[in-house]
């Protein structure tokens, strides 16, 4: 026998269809029952019903699942307004009412009301649940996740080991739930930059998963892909490399081949091999990842333009500047599509573009895009903001190579000012920001304030790295110069040879300060070629010309190894070997090496560089011997 149309039973016929259809994933389907069964329950229950609740509860929850917030949040309002009604104040129903608007809430990023009704759904499910209840450690986890994304650690820290403890009294090591509250802590450490407690809790998620699911399952791909970015901070390449590529072995298994999941994977294993100086390597993961989503994403999507950039800076680190142009100018373009035009992804691109013309020795082109990235980042930076520091640092670079002193100075200068404000008085990058102002003072002659920004720089590093001697190297080199400069040549020479001795002694392999990879021992060499070039300039103001050659030659070997054949150092040594061979009377060899100074000099700076006509003065007068 049929029911009559708006027959309760016939609802719940309906509701159950719909349950069905929801946890098969069919919402569209599943929203049409529940509508059905909404229906005839208006018009057949009183309206404080709470079969009447759980319709409304049903319909937010499909469209919860569908994305479509404002009328989950609709639905489940109306839900709890009935449960309000209908139930007791401490019912557990009312919890999971206030949890559903927490989460909806949550989605639209309202987090202070998302925790408002979290801790509604916490305080009553401490009153109506046993204290090991799964559901509490459920809104004890609602409650982590939000102040997570809050930046509350501490705080998220807190709620989440919470739900932990409960997952451990009352379900089974190996479920599921357990594994995401381990992994819900190693993201909380990995914010902290606890990277080897997250990396403990990962694996402990790993484990669960590796006991509870297929081995190919989907889930494990974010253990591998947590692990190896634990592995990357901590510098442990070879075991990151391993993880992401455990990651990407299941996702080519289960996941069409232009997925931007893949991508997501070649991307982390590009940068791995970036870190470790693969760059090779590096740009091919990169350039899989950049086809994939060329082949799936729109041509101006704002990923599109993460991935040439990570190709530009592989470009970049190979020496290969004309490409990593060609890749920059492309982020540049989409970002400019894409963005509004103070947007600082945009002052990104104009200060990686600049950096790079500034490598080529484009200063007119590096200053102006440096000055496009200066002119975003002060609209949109606060004053004190170490972004804006760089962006005076690049600026003052490029005017400090083009000989612009007092530009590069007053650049330098608004550096060390913010840097003064948002760094610790010892911070090492305080160091470097005297340093710069000292060499300038030191090229416009203003030997005194060289001197003063060179010894503080001393003093910071003597403070921020006292068991690293070989940063001090650099400080000795600069202030024996200013000596130089000023004349006080025993000093001088007694300040590079301090710079001399730490640098030798971290070639040695029992030397503490030694150096371990193939790049610190060629920064070690050219900065032992740089030593050399400098006491031999003493020993030529000195009138000791053999021992002022020997340093010369020795520094010009060094830089010859390790500097591209138009490097503008080249030109200076065979200037100084030149100067040094014109005062011991060798007028051929002296013309010889100055020839080469100067066709050095014109392959590397702007034709009015006026180190250029010094060569060329230096040259004619030989002539006239």
């Amino acid at each position: 026998q049929s029911l009559p149309p708006n027959h309760p039973d016939l609802a719940k016929s309906y509701n159950c269809i719909g349950n069905v259809h929801y946890s098969m994933g069919n919402h569209p389907t599943a929203l049409s029952y529940y509508e059905k069964a909404l229906g005839i329950r208006r018009q057949a229950l009183s309206p404080d019903h709470p079969d009447l609740a759980k319709s409304y509860h049903n319909i937010g929850n499909v469209h919860y699942s569908m994305g479509n917030d404002t009328e989950s949040l609709s639905y489940y309002e109306k839900a709890l307004e009935i449960s309000q009604l209908s139930l007791p104040h401490n019912h557990p129903h009312l919890a999971k009412a206030y949890g559903n608007i927490g989460n909806v809430h949550y989605s639209m990023s309202n987090y202070p009301k998302a925790l408002s009704y979290y801790k509604k759904d916490l305080k009553i499910s401490q009153q109506s649940l046993p204290f090991n209840h799964p559901d509490l450690a459920k809104s004890y986890n609602n409650i982590g996740v939000l102040h997570e994304n809050m930046n509350n650690y501490p705080k998220s820290l807190s709620y989440y080991e919470k739900a932990l403890a409960i997952r451990q009294q009352s379900l089974p090591p190996n479920l599921p739930d357990l594994a995401k509250s381990y992994g819900n802590i190693g993201n909380v450490h990995n914010h902290m930059g606890n990277y080897e407690k997250a990396l403990s809790y990962y694996k402990k998620a790993l484990e669960i998963k590796q006991q509870s699911i297929p081995l190919n399952h989907l889930d494990f791909i974010t253990s591998y892909y947590n692990i190896g970015l634990m592995h990357n901070s901590m510098h442990n390449y070879l075991e990151a490399l391993s993880s992401h590529e455990k990651a990407l072995e299941i996702k080519q298994q289960s996941l069409p081949p232009n997925h931007l999941d893949l991508a997501v994977s070649y991307h982390k294993i590009g940068s791995v091999h970036d870190s470790m100086g693969k760059y090779q390597k590096a740009r091919f993961y990169y350039e899989k990842d950049l086809e994939i989503k060329r082949q799936s994403l729109p041509p101006n999507h704002l990923d599109l333009a993460a991935s040439y950039d990570n190709i530009g800076l592989v470009h970049e680190s190979m020496g290969n500047y004309p490409e990593a142009l060609s890749s920059y100018k492309k982020v540049l373009e989409i970002r400019q599509e894409s963005l509004p035009s103070d947007h600082l992804d945009l002052a990104d691109s104009y200060n990686n573009i600049g950096n790079l013309h500034e490598n080529m020795r484009n200063y007119t082109k590096a200053l102006s895009y440096y000055k496009n990235a200066l002119k975003i980042r002060q609209q949109s930076l606060p004053s004190n903001h170490p972004d804006l520091a760089n962006s005076y640092y690049n600026t003052g670079s490029v005017h400090d190579s083009m000989g612009n002193y007092p530009k590069a100075l007053f650049y330098y200068e608004k550096d060390l000012e913010i840097s003064k404000q948002s760094l610790p008085p010892n911070h090492p990058d305080l160091a470097a920001s005297y340093n710069n102002i000292g060499e300038v003072h030191d090229s416009m002659g203003n030997y005194s304030e060289a001197l003063s920004s060179h010894e503080k720089a001393l003093e910071i590093k003597e403070q921020s790295l006292p068991l690293n001697r070989s940063s001090l190297t650099s400080s000795y080199n600069n202030i024996g110069e200013v000596h130089r400069n000023m004349g006080n040549y025993p000093k001088a020479l007694s300040y590079y040879e301090k710079a001399f001795e730490i640098l030798q002694q971290s070639l040695s392999s029992n030397h503490p300060d030694s150096v371990i990879s193939h790049d610190d021992i060629s920064y070690v060499h050219f900065n032992i070629g740089s030593v050399h070039f400098n006491m031999g300039l003493v020993y030529y103001n000195m009138g000791n010309y053999p021992k002022a050659l020997l340093c010369h030659e020795k520094a010009l070997e060094i830089q010859q190894e390790l500097l591209p054949f138009n490097h503008p150092d080249l030109a200076f040594s065979y200037n100084n070997i030149g100067l040094v061979y014109e005062n011991m009377g060798n007028y051929p060899k002296a013309r010889t090496f100055y020839e080469h100074s100067i066709l050095t000099a014109q392959q590397s700076l702007p034709s009015n560089h006026p180190v250029i006509e010094l060569f060329r003065n230096h040259l004619k007068d030989v002539k006239n011997k």
